[in-house]
């Protein structure tokens, strides 16, 4: 026995049942003689009242009204006796009686008369029992305390990343927001069209099996394909006819000027903006512009872009040109399959036009809107 054991068997509170007045007598001061506080009860019903908070129970057999078996049982069925050590004694010491001590939830077993060294080693090893179940019961609170209160802390942790990340977020969106409005002040034909292109593309990407999550951010990010246009002197930018090759050359370079723009932001909204304002006019068959890419090489949200930016703007009014209808614009597209376009997007993008836009499209609200094109007029 290590000197911890014993402090802590020296406190043990050490209840004693027996009806016989001289054998309770004897147990009591066996008991105080090893140090420990004792409590007496003469009969079952007594037992069960003052059985709580005592570290070992001794328990006789045969007692009056309730035998030591009854008294066992239903000190094991409540919450505080479940793990309460008890020491059955009784003067018939037969296999079949120990068996039902052990059946009705006895710990140990002790005939009498019993040999005081005896009683002291099992009782011993029954304190050693008690201490360490409460050790664990105790060592269990304390982690799940600290369990709760690591998850109060991460839960007001991930709060505040949350309440960052969105605020973060709304500060990136802001961004878009004033940058899109800077390119409507130097266009305003091109206002509704830029906020066309984001509905347009987002619809595009989830019919290619973007998750919704991705099909929104590029929503936000198709809206800045033109924001380069701020560098394009408003002479070129705002001409009312064809441009010449030189003028043309001059608008071609809004794709260089908007990923210069976009490209340093730590913001992945703006970051995939720079993607798209740069590669949304390469071609399928590598004659587009400014790097002449081809296929695959060219990023799948540009390829999106790509198709709705044109759809969009054939289908609306230009300052040098009248809308056309959508079946001649979807018919000129399809010559272009494999050429200017990306064939299974464009493939997607017919299918989602066909089924979703029979109307001349002067304007597409986003899919969120509610009125219907008929309220309105036609979309947008």
């Amino acid at each position: 026995m290590t000197r911890h054991q014993a402090a802590s068997r020296s406190k043990a509170r050490v209840l004693v049942v027996d009806d016989d007045a001289e054998v309770r007598t004897v147990l009591v001061r066996a008991m105080q003689t090893l140090g420990h506080a004792v409590s007496e009860a003469a009969d079952g019903t007594t037992a069960l009242a003052v059985a709580q908070g005592h570290d070992l129970i001794l328990m006789d057999v045969q007692m009056p009204g309730m035998s030591g078996f009854d008294v066992v049982a239903r000190i094991r069925k409540t919450e505080s006796g479940a793990s309460l050590p008890i020491l059955m004694i009784t003067g018939q010491a037969g296999h079949a009686e120990r068996l039902r001590a052990l059946r009705a939830g006895a710990n140990d077993f002790i005939g009498k008369p019993f040999d005081f060294a005896e009683l002291r080693l099992r009782c011993g090893w029954l304190l050693t029992l008690k201490q360490a179940h409460d050790a664990i019961a105790r060592h269990n609170a304390e982690l799940e305390q600290a369990v709760r209160e690591r998850t109060v802390d991460l839960e007001r942790a991930l709060d505040g990343e949350r309440r960052g990340a969105a605020a973060l977020q709304e500060a990136h969106l802001d961004t878009i927001r004033r940058l899109v409005t800077a390119t409507e002040f130097r266009d305003s034909d091109t206002a509704a069209h830029i906020r066309r292109i984001g509905a347009l593309a987002e619809q595009l990407a989830l019919a290619d099996g973007w998750r919704p999550g991705e099909a929104r951010d590029l929503y936000h990010a198709a809206q800045m394909h033109d924001v380069g246009k701020v560098g394009v002197p408003d002479a070129i930018l705002l001409k009312r006819g064809p441009l010449d090759l030189d003028e043309r050359r001059a608008m071609e370079q809004h794709t260089i000027i908007g990923h210069r723009i976009l490209r340093d932001s730590p913001s992945s909204l703006l970051q995939l903006g720079a993607v798209i304002a740069l590669a949304h006019h390469e071609r399928w068959d590598g004659t587009g512009y400014p790097q002449r890419l081809t296929g695959p090489s060219i990023p799948r949200p540009a390829r999106i872009t790509a198709i709705v930016d044109f759809f969009d703007a054939l289908t609306s009014d230009r300052p040098y040109r009248s809308a056309r209808p959508v079946a001649e614009t979807v018919d000129v597209m399809r010559d272009e399959r494999g050429r200017h376009f990306d064939p299974d997007l464009l493939d997607h993008f017919l299918v989602f036009v066909e089924r979703s836009m029979p109307w001349a499209p002067a304007g597409v609200d986003h899919p969120d809107s509610e009125t219907p094109p008929d309220a309105a007029g036609g979309p947008g």
